[in-house]
């Protein structure tokens, strides 16, 4: 039962690396895309940004892996990446570099320029991916997403180093790192506030699902690789901190997906309306 606990965690946690290393890519392509990064909230960037230099800090603390230290590192960049090009796309839209963007609904700001030149004023206008599509299109990166993490734990049985398996939290109940633990909970769950009410605002516009999508997959199947190691009482409570951290906010993560899709119907709806002659 022990062995099968083991390999459960081990599974789980190679497909939550996978999700994790390919995360961020969807909204870094979708802003290089829309030369915008303005469909992200700012204080949503930077307090996941906190969440996740805490996650470092805790991981460094805690003695984990180097792989997962890496991990770390690999994660701050792409939140420093995000950033970067928020405030880069601003810049040249300041200097006169860039096209003014098309309104956004609901915004009537310079902040809501979400749209670059190379996409129609009117979203009715817009030919785009329909919702069953899109999630035709991401079940499919999901599936692809799972098999690789199944796949990365096949390999590391077959390598000679025991120790490639990717590390759970510490389990000696350090105080440190639990304040480190929560704090970064909390940044990851309060980050998300910002953003659901941003995309009232933008109706999502500029937005990358994929980005949420991922984060949903890894958030669980890395709280699955915590419990599936053991459901000890002690256990659990010493890694309470993590599991809070990336269960509780996967039902925020399914609320900005919903508004993503209930935008995206209002929206073919309104087209579809549009197109019926009088």
């Amino acid at each position: 039962m022990f062995e099968e606990g083991n390999v459960a965690s081990s599974v789980f946690g190679w497909i939550s690396i996978a999700c994790w290393i390919v995360v961020y890519s969807p909204q870094i392509i979708e802003n290089y895309q829309l030369e915008s990064g303005e469909g992200l909230s700012l204080l949503f960037i930077y307090v996941w940004l906190l969440g996740d230099v805490c996650n470092l800090m805790g991981a460094v603390m805690a003695g984990l892996l180097p792989t997962v230290i890496i991990l770390g590192v690999y994660y701050t960049l792409c939140d420093t990446t995000l950033l970067c090009q928020v405030y880069y796309y601003r810049w040249k839209r300041q200097t006169g570099r860039h096209v003014v963007p098309v309104h956004i609904p609901g915004e009537v700001s310079e902040e809501t320029c979400l749209i670059a030149d190379n996409r129609s004023a009117d979203p009715s206008e817009r030919p785009g991916p329909s919702v069953t599509r899109i999630f035709v299109r991401y079940l499919a990166a999901v599936s692809f997403i799972s098999a690789t993490g199944v796949a990365a734990y096949c390999i590391s049985n077959w390598l000679p180093n025991d120790d490639t398996s990717p590390a759970l939290p510490d389990t000696k109940l350090d105080w440190h790192v639990q304040l480190i633990g929560w704090t970064s909970a909390t940044a990851y769950l309060g980050a998300r506030l910002p953003q659901i009410v941003k995309n009232f605002k933008t109706r999502c516009e500029g937005l990358a699902p994929g980005l949420f999508v991922f984060s949903i997959l890894g958030n669980m199947t890395y709280a699955l690789s915590i419990i599936a190691a053991s459901r000890d009482a002690d256990y659990l409570i010493r890694n309470a901190s993590w599991l809070a951290g990336s269960g509780l906010t996967i039902f925020l993560d399914i609320l900005v997906l919903s508004q993503f899709f209930y935008y995206g119907f209002i929206s073919g709806q309104r087209g579809w309306i549009d197109r019926v002659p009088a």
